[in-house]
């Protein structure tokens, strides 16, 4: 057991791109600081998105008490306002228990409604909202829908690429709720004591790694996995299918790719997901870049740079 002092009343953060060994680094971490661990991912939240979000295993999550994990049903919206509202009050919990939290994932607006107070997490979801848009993107295209967002908050737009869809949508939704998204004030004083880690893969190494996580997780069987999600009732206009690895396998199974251009297409999307995950968590002040290594090892040496 790893004595706790100077320790107390922190937040360690793992995040950083998609395979980059974040959940392997923090079930170490959390066996030697004996606490427990919050996801943020967007994906692992969902129930029956298994294979192709890569959750902890059921052995992982026996050992370590894992939380935001299947806590929303597949047809259900889930927001970053709905994360926080879950997992606020969690980290207030462990840390009243005298215990170091570990939030870990790649969903970098999770990670910040913890860390800081930023309203537009509180403005629901308007589905009527997201549907209309949705549905004009599919009629007339990303870059129509894109250039409705300019016309209502063009500081919000130049920020966006047109087609980052969900974002441009979500940035809509606040609109019709009555203001601009580049109108809310945030606060960018963090809430808690934090102490942010990423692994630092060189980049080929780390595009050949999503590129063999892919490969595993079609052998592993996502393909029946989102023929089960279909068979179940979801359908494209789901939020969870449209995940990275659901929606691609959604257009082999209605007959729009073959399997092998899915595959292709999956690998491509993940990689360009997590350049972008990337340059987003540059922007998290103090995050410190720990070199690849055994993530016993990693471990450690967060726990040495508290």
């Amino acid at each position: 057991m790893v004595q706790k002092n100077s320790i107390d009343n922190k937040i360690i953060i793992i995040c950083g791109p998609t395979a980059s060994n974040k959940s392997a680094l923090s079930m170490e971490l959390a066996k030697l600081l004996d606490t427990e661990i919050i996801s943020a991912d967007s994906l692992n939240v969902y129930k029956k998105l298994d294979i192709g979000t890569a959750k902890p295993s059921k052995t992982d999550r026996e050992t370590i008490r894992h939380h935001l994990i299947d806590v929303a049903d597949p047809d259900k919206t889930f927001s970053v306002g709905d994360y926080r509202e879950i997992a606020l009050p969690i980290v207030k919990r462990i840390i009243s228990e005298n215990k170091i939290p570990i939030i870990c994932g790649g969903t970098g607006f999770y990670i910040n409604s913890i860390l800081y107070n930023y309203s537009y997490g509180n403005i629901n979801a308007d589905l009527n909202v997201r549907s209309k848009y949705l549905e004009l993107a599919k009629e007339k295209g990303n870059l129509y829908v894109y250039n409705i967002l300019k016309e209502k908050d063009n500081v919000s737009a130049e920020k966006l690429h047109f087609n980052d869809v969900k974002r441009v949508v979500r940035a809509l939704e606040i609109c019709e709720n009555g203001t601009k998204k580049s109108e809310i004030i945030d606060e960018l004083i963090p809430n808690f004591n934090y102490c942010a880690f990423s692994i630092d893969f060189d980049r080929d190494e780390l595009y050949n790694r999503i590129n063999k996580r892919v490969d595993l997780m079609i052998e592993s069987g996502l393909v029946n996995e989102v023929q089960s999600l279909i068979e179940s009732g979801i359908t494209i206009d789901n939020q969870c299918m449209q995940g990275i690895g659901y929606k691609e396998i959604y257009g082999y199974l209605n007959g729009e790719l073959s399997l092998s251009e899915a595959v292709n297409l999956i690998k491509l999307n993940t990689r360009h997901y997590a350049k972008r995950q990337i340059t987003f968590f540059k922007k998290l002040p103090d995050l410190v870049y720990l070199k690849p290594d055994d993530p016993k090892i990693l471990a450690r040496r967060i726990i040495d740079l508290l």
